[in-house]
């Protein structure tokens, strides 16, 4: 879990509250498993609740990622939350607890939340702390979302929202940017005619610097500017040069979520590949998923996205590519 992800959680009602803004998002119909190192929440994870009469086979297909995802925080203990009713929740809850135990994780809670206002533990018995009607809160009143807020944490009212948030743009926006990707196609083949690759890697690496400089400034690129950088960057070592460039700063997320979000969609795989690597740098593993899928949907072979797809599947930590820009930068077609 990054820095950025530290919340003062000492309750129930606070983790609760919390995971909205670890997600991204707010869940619904969810199962979010919080894995614990120590004190520390480590690592966060959500996946759709199943079938109530397909919880076996659900937790047969998910847990293992999940598990291998929870040794890989060092995770030293779990809880699970379950949201919905509960005749949707109990089953998966009470599945994922025993694959838990199972496994050799203790589970320090078992939660089932209804409409963001009320929950319930599974393990709990003492009516004082875990009434049998539930425990009332409300996250809107909470020091902790104040505290959230103030720490640049935002959330969203679901994961169709987060998914919203790096769409395609449309209307006249994508009209202009659909126009100058035109023309920065010609301008790349009258380059590589003239100069050949050199002249093509040469350019591309200027426009990623100046791509960079731009935002550290606050500032975007025009449409010419983000339809010449797009048209280069399916060059691997253009597109190398962007990745060794990327890596936590809340800045570059937002770099490459505005460049996804309006290149031209047949052109989204490398930056949505980029967004997803600083989106799972930094720590915002949900917002890291959904950008994976927006590069697979505009190109299921990207080697780039399958790997991070990959990385993000086995639930390995970012504090694994620690200093990885200290060596030999990493190339993938």
């Amino acid at each position: 879990m990054s820095d950025r992800h530290r919340l003062p959680i000492t309750s129930p009602a606070d983790l609760i509250t919390a995971v909205p803004y670890l997600l991204g998002f707010h869940p619904t119909d969810s199962l979010v498993l919080v894995g614990l190192s120590g004190s520390t929440v480590a690592v966060v994870s959500r996946t759709d609740l199943p079938d109530p009469a397909d919880a076996v086979d659900w937790a047969d297909e998910v847990m293992p990622q999940q598990l291998r995802m929870l040794r890989h925080a060092d995770v030293t203990a779990a809880i699970v939350i379950g949201y919905g009713l509960a005749t949707q929740v109990t089953s998966a809850v009470d599945t994922v607890t025993s694959r838990l135990h199972t496994a050799g994780f203790d589970v320090f809670d078992a939660l089932r939340v209804t409409d963001r206002r009320r929950y319930f533990s599974y393990l709990c018995q003492n009516p004082t702390c875990c009434p049998i009607d539930g425990m009332p809160f409300d996250p809107d009143r909470s020091d902790l979302a104040l505290h959230a807020i103030v720490a640049g944490h935002t959330t969203l009212p679901d994961r169709q929202a987060l998914i919203a948030s790096i769409a395609s743009i449309d209307g006249p926006a994508r009209t202009a940017v659909t126009r100058a990707t035109y023309q920065a196609r010609a301008r790349r083949r009258a380059l590589s005619a003239q100069g050949g690759r050199g002249a093509l890697i040469r350019a591309g690496e200027a426009i990623v610097r100046e791509t960079f400089t731009r935002y550290a400034n606050d500032q975007v690129l025009t449409d010419d500017e983000l339809a010449w950088l797009t048209v280069l960057l399916p060059i691997t070592a253009i597109r190398d040069a962007a990745w060794r460039a990327t890596d936590s700063q809340l800045w570059h997320v937002a770099l490459w979520s505005d460049i996804t979000r309006r290149a031209q969609p047949d052109l989204a795989a490398p930056p949505a590949s980029l967004l997803a690597f600083a989106a799972w740098r930094s720590g915002a593993g949900a917002l890291a998923s959904v950008a994976v899928d927006r590069a697979l949907q505009a190109n299921p072979t990207y080697t780039l996205a399958q790997l991070i797809d990959r990385m993000l599947r086995e639930g390995l930590p970012p504090a694994v590519l620690d200093g990885w820009l200290d060596q030999s930068a990493p190339t993938t077609p």
